[in-house]
């Protein structure tokens, strides 16, 4: 599949705690009985620059599946089988990639690995790693090596906005079915990997750190909600801490009435 919708991440997570629960009691057990609303459609806008701008639009078949995933350029494709369930997802974006979403400059969501979770099960902190050149005074050069950067994710008590959508496109039911018990036969990596991230409430902060601890680059997600806690806007700021940059987003949900 692909990728999951960027959802997904790359193999060799290192995992301390996982609920042998599924995703969905997961999902239940977190945030109740919440009333299913599919998304329409997110919309995104920068107050520094109108090329950063999207609209990330869903489609749906007649009996309510996720059909594709599109933002005008870039279109995933969900394909069904003879018993409608998601056997695979075509096409080309990152239209749901977390660092995507919140315009972070960082990998930790594709090359991350899970170090610590919330009582929720959410990742709540991420071990990755940057590759890069840093300066060597003993030899007055750069030398090329990977860092190990860490990333702090806080959450809303609101549950995710994309879980119904998620399902209605089968995408629920295969990380259900992951099997965690690791001396079983192994499943697809990239797939186990997104049952390990995948997070039941909305995520609402993200503050990547250093190797020395220091705070790099922030993020804060200030949501609206709606009477079924369903997000409907959001104000979204980065701090680029290093070059003493700020760049703020406004983002709009809207769901299939």
């Amino acid at each position: 599949m692909r990728n999951l919708i960027k959802i997904t991440l790359m193999s060799g997570l290192v995992i301390l705690s996982c609920s042998e629960d599924s995703v969905s009691d997961e999902f239940n057990n977190a945030n109740g009985n919440i009333e299913a609303k599919l998304m329409e459609s997110i919309s995104v806008v920068s107050a520094q620059d109108s090329e950063e701008n999207a609209t990330i639009t869903f489609s749906y078949t007649s009996n309510g599946k996720l059909n594709t995933i599109s933002d005008g350029t870039d279109t995933n494709i969900f394909v069904y089988d003879d018993n409608n369930e998601l056997s695979n997802i075509t096409g080309a974006g990152e239209n749901l990639n977390i660092e995507e979403l919140y315009q972070s400059p960082y990998d930790a969501f594709e090359t991350g690995n899970v170090v610590e979770y919330d009582n929720n099960n959410n990742p709540k902190k991420i071990e990755f790693f940057e590759e890069g050149e840093i300066y060597d005074p003993n030899t007055n050069s750069f030398i090329y090596t990977t860092v190990v950067y860490t990333a702090d994710v806080s959450y809303d008590s609101n549950h995710n906005p994309y879980f119904h959508t998620l399902q209605s496109g089968g995408v629920i039911d295969v990380l259900d079915n992951v099997e965690l018990n690791f001396s079983m036969t192994p499943q697809v990596p990239e797939i186990v990997q997104a049952r390990r991230l995948f997070p039941v409430n909305n995520p609402s902060q993200i503050i990547y750190k250093n190797e020395q601890g220091e705070i790099m680059y922030t993020i804060n997600a200030n949501y609206s909600y709606d009477n079924e806690n369903y997000a409907t806007s959001a104000t979204i700021v980065s701090i680029d801490i290093e070059r003493n940059e700020q760049n703020t987003y406004s983002v709009v949900y809207q769901y299939i009435n």
